[in-house]
């Protein structure tokens, strides 16, 4: 019985399982396909999280520190496991570095992709240069000033359009992707902090913004930043003559056809399973759901457990899931992994 974990994917999750393996006395080998640890935050450049409002680049830099200075965490970036043997207890992965580990059990926090909105066309995106995403337009705060990118001027209007890539049928997305309509609350509040004369308008068919949320996000950008919510559904963006956005639908609380122009639209992206699944699934011998998330075992006496014995998830390897419960989950799928190490 090997006294070392592997652990899959350095994003939050995975960066809370190892930190979590290690404090417990035992050994994390911490595998990441990417040049950098930290997933999505650090990737897509993330402006403040929700719901600390701290910045991305500092929160999750600390974990990551904290893990690349563990000397109980051996850390392969630029590296994925390409094969998997053994039982649990007894694993021998191997890894496209060339390198073979000696591993007891598994955690997988192979995290998520970003829906593309080229899936959504006629809302504009890839056509139109101030039709952006959400990610987008994060790393614009992060730089400390809103502008259009099509000619640099301060925009006058801003509409953020929800449920882009969640929640549509149409296009095989038949889930709610959880975190987007506080994401973008709070990013509209980041918008107005930088630029206070920008209005901006968020365009709805629900707002979920579950839990303590609902006051801190929702409230708080309609009362104290004038943010202004509009339950429509929207058909496309198209551009007027004078080179402005047009959005373009139905206000469906007064049962309206609606055409606003706009300086720049931001389109509110899912959470899509991570596009690699399928290989995960082949490599680890897990199964994956429906919709192409990784598995889940029987929640209530396995928990993090997958279709496979020896073998845990965690975060938004699952499904849709927010960074504080993707990193309060890796630290449990950690202890879940030693717990076997504990009683072999």
């Amino acid at each position: 019985m090997s006294d070392t974990v592997l652990v899959v994917g350095g994003g939050p999750a995975g960066l809370s399982a190892a930190a979590g393996i290690s404090a417990a006395g035992f050994k994390a080998v911490l595998v990441e396909k990417e040049d950098r640890l930290g997933g999505a935050p650090i990737l897509s450049g993330y402006a403040k999280l929700v719901p600390s409002g701290e910045w991305a680049k500092d929160a999750i830099g600390r974990m990551v520190e904290q893990v690349e200075g563990d000397a109980n965490i051996q850390v392969h970036k630029s590296t994925k496991v390409t094969k998997l043997d053994g039982d649990a207890g007894n694993f021998t992965a191997t890894l496209s570095n060339g390198d073979t580990v000696q591993v007891g059990s598994v955690v997988l926090a192979t995290g998520f992709t970003h829906f593309d909105s080229i899936n959504k066309p006629e809302w504009g995106f890839g056509t139109f240069p101030d039709v952006l995403t959400t990610t987008q337009m994060e790393q614009m705060v992060g730089s400390g000033k809103i502008t259009c990118p099509s000619d640099g001027r301060v925009p006058e209007r801003v509409a953020i359009l929800l449920c882009v890539g969640s929640r549509d049928r149409q296009i095989g997305r038949e889930w709610c992707s959880k975190i987007c309509c506080t994401v973008s609350a709070n990013l509209a509040m980041e918008i107005k902090e930088l630029s206070p004369e920008t209005e901006v308008f968020i365009y709805y068919m629900d707002i979920r913004t579950f839990g303590l949320y609902e006051d801190k996000f929702y409230w708080k950008s309609q009362e104290e930043f004038k943010v202004k919510y509009v339950k429509a559904r929207i058909a496309e963006v198209t551009a007027s003559d004078d080179g402005r956005l047009l959005v373009k639908g139905e206000d469906t609380l007064v049962k309206r056809p609606i055409v606003i122009p706009f300086d720049i639209v931001v389109h509110a992206i899912g959470m899509d399973p991570n596009e690699d699944n399928p290989e995960i699934a082949e490599t680890f011998g897990v199964g994956l759901e429906k919709h192409g998330y990784i598995d889940k075992a029987e929640t209530y006496t396995n928990t993090c457990g997958t279709t496979r014995k020896g073998i845990y998830s965690c975060g938004a390897a699952y499904g849709p899931e927010t960074i504080d419960d993707s990193i309060a989950q890796g630290k449990a799928a950690g202890l879940r992994a030693v717990a076997d190490l504990s009683r072999a």
